[in-house]
């Protein structure tokens, strides 16, 4: 049979395998680089036979995304083995590969410690050295069940119970024998750089009433390199952490008396949520939306129109009110259909944007909760537009572009990626494949790259995720774009087209900046607290050499001030380098120093963040400075913004 490889077109034998074919076309450095195949989207392993309908194949290189999913899988098989060997009463469950490593989860009798790690990880390297191939058998269900049955994986065997196809594959390295679809590898000497780096627990398949297993999570790249470039940018990330730093820099706190996944914002960290949301409602104002405000509870007939009570309700709150069942809101979208509802719209209303900082709950499970990235209580930037459809793949545009801007005012790049209907959901098929070209129309049609997130989108319809990608190259979801004609029809909303005819409006829901508080949490970690000088809730501190100059300090205090910068005072009777060096680890952007000479001249002696001297500067000068930085972002971007009056009272 003849087969293609990178543009080249070869004759191999029946059955021969993908190893055999891609030796005839590719040199051997190449090739060593090789850990799998792909066949018409399919991967597969090197020992698998091409299959007869294959025209071509591509290799798989070990630090494609691809080629890393199957060095963190068999990676993980390989840590499995290494328990088994050293721990014969543990049972095995599942280890996928996950972005950037892989874990496996264990019931084990006692739980991991630090040493058991340690000794785990030797063991991967004796595994490794071992050169163990991987080995698939596909057979019928009922002889995987005995193999497992006597093996007592008992976890394995309830896999199998889930499972409808008649036949399963079965992979093996060394001893280690495993229930799996694969690819693997080739052999586990193809593992050059692995690490194990914690454990924590997990339920069995995420419920909190079966067994609670011992999780071990590590990671895997395609050579040491890229291995110690991650673990540096993990230790990075814990200096960053945004409950670390929250804590440092008097932001905000979660408190479990309060209840878990609900925020306490301390005055800095609401003045910079303030200020951020002050800039939202001000930008929307400026691209043609209208700012409305919708209750936080509303009766559960709302919900079961909207289809959120059958296809949302485990995530939703309820109480009761004069024997009525309210829902307490998980999403803005109803109210702003009943505000399009309240009068009859032409289509030269068209498009309607309707945005509100809405808040919003959301039932999430205790052990996924994690600071302001996972929250219960949350505010969304949420807006949606109701429109024609002919306005549609502009109004997507108008919404890529606002998303655009912004990301660019803090320096983010961004992914997109199409998000497609998921197996719950609501609507017709047809008016599904509307919505969803509609998404992918408007990008395509722009040149805009993106991926397909087969099955994740909204259960009334697809979307488009964006997704920023933050200093440490770390993807975070944030801004979103779904395309809905599913709850206009379902609400009843028209607008009288020219013609004179009713006709339903397509609605898109969307968000910007997704939820504050998460938003908050990329932002923190991102400048690893040092805010930008337009966003820091303290922009300058002036400090005093000694108590002589304090009524000077007070004055040019009240002079910033009435420029717009916030600022404040360092009046203490403390040594002049302790004060700086508070204020260093409170990351101020401008320490203004007053001395004597300062109070001579009428100035400040200007210190930058990041231990740059500017030396005496009149206070005008100084103002003018700080001013003009924060414009600076804003003006990269082609925006504009007052900061005249940026200050903590005119908010």
């Amino acid at each position: 049979m003849q087969i293609a490889v990178e543009g080249k077109t070869t004759d191999i034998p029946e059955g021969a395998s993908c190893l055999d074919a891609l030796k005839e076309s590719l040199s051997g450095k190449k090739l060593r680089k090789v850990v799998a195949c792909k066949c018409g989207g399919r991967v597969l392993d090197l020992s698998a036979p091409v299959p007869e309908s294959c025209q071509g194949l591509e290799p798989v290189e070990e630090d494609s995304p691809e080629g890393l999913d199957l060095l963190r899988h068999s990676a993980a098989h390989v840590m499995a083995a290494a328990v088994k060997r050293l721990f014969p009463d543990v049972k095995v469950t599942i280890g996928p590969a996950i972005e950037n490593g892989f874990y496996y989860d264990f019931d084990a009798p006692k739980p991991f410690t630090p040493e058991d790690l340690e000794a785990i990880e030797a063991e991967i390297q004796k595994i490794i050295a071992e050169n163990q191939e991987f080995t698939c058998t596909v057979m019928p269900k009922a002889e995987a069940r005995e193999i497992f049955e006597k093996m007592g994986e008992t976890y394995k065997l309830e896999i199998m119970d889930d499972l409808e196809q008649d036949t399963v594959s079965i992979y093996r390295n060394g001893d280690f024998v495993d229930l799996c679809r694969g690819p693997h590898i080739a052999s586990s000497g193809a593992l050059k750089a692995v690490k194990l780096t914690h454990v924590s627990g997990a339920y069995w398949r995420g419920d909190e009433n079966r067994p609670t297993l011992q999780r071990i999570y590590g990671t895997a790249w395609s050579d040491p390199k890229a291995l110690k470039k991650y673990l540096n940018q993990v230790e990075e990330a814990k200096k960053r952490d945004h409950r670390k730093l929250g804590r440092e820099l008097d932001l905000f706190s979660i408190h479990e008396d309060v209840g878990p996944g609900m925020v306490i914002w301390h005055p800095k960290g609401a003045l910079v949520r303030t200020i951020l949301e002050d800039f939202e409602r001000k930008e929307h104002l400026k691209r043609g939306y209208d700012i409305v405000v919708g209750p936080t509870i509303l009766k559960k007939d709302m919900w079961e129109i909207s289809g959120h009570y059958d296809h949302y309700r485990e995530n939703m709150y309820f109480t009761e009110i004069d024997e009525q069942i309210y829902g307490i809101k998980p999403m803005n979208c109803l109210s702003h259909m009943l505000v399009y509802k309240s009068r009859i719209r032409s289509y030269r209303d068209l498009p309607l944007r309707l945005f509100e900082l809405g808040t919003v709950h959301r039932h999430e499970r205790a052990g996924v909760l994690h600071g302001l990235l996972r929250v219960r209580q949350f505010t969304q930037d949420d807006a949606h537009i109701l429109c024609r459809p002919d306005q549609l793949e502009e109004e997507i545009m108008g919404v890529i572009r606002f998303v655009h801007d912004v990301m660019g005012l803090f320096g983010f790049e961004y992914e997109m990626e199409l998000s497609t209907r998921p197996e719950k959901s609501i609507g017709s098929d047809e008016d599904w494949e509307r919505a969803t070209n509609a998404l992918k129309s408007a990008m395509e049609s722009h040149d805009l790259p993106y991926d397909i997130n087969e099955g994740d989108g909204a259960f009334y319809g697809p979307k488009i995720d964006i997704k920023l990608k933050d200093a440490l190259e770390r993807r975070w979801q944030c801004a979103t774009i779904q395309c809905d004609f599913t709850l206009p029809e379902r609400f009843d909303l028209s607008y009288v087209d020219q013609d004179g005819e009713r006709k339903r409006p397509v609605m898109l829901h969307r968000v910007v900046l997704g939820a504050i508080e998460r938003f908050m949490g990329v932002l923190i970690e991102h400048f690893a607290g040092a805010f930008p000088v337009w966003l820091a809730p303290v922009q300058a501190r002036v400090l005093t050499v000694t108590d002589a100059q304090n009524e000077f300090a007070e004055e040019a205090v009240a002079v910033l001030k009435a420029r717009g910068i916030r600022v404040e005072a360092d009046l203490r009777n403390e040594k002049l380098g302790y004060k700086v060096r508070e204020a260093q680890l409170e990351k101020i952007p401008y320490i203004l120093v007053v001395g004597d000479k300062e109070v001579e001249e009428r100035g400040v002696n200007v210190r930058i963040r990041g231990n740059k001297n500017l030396g005496m500067q009149s206070l005008d000068d100084t103002a003018a400075m700080i001013l003009e930085e924060c414009q600076k972002p804003f003006a990269q971007g082609g925006m504009s913004y007052s900061f005249a009056h940026a200050n903590a009272s005119s908010l």
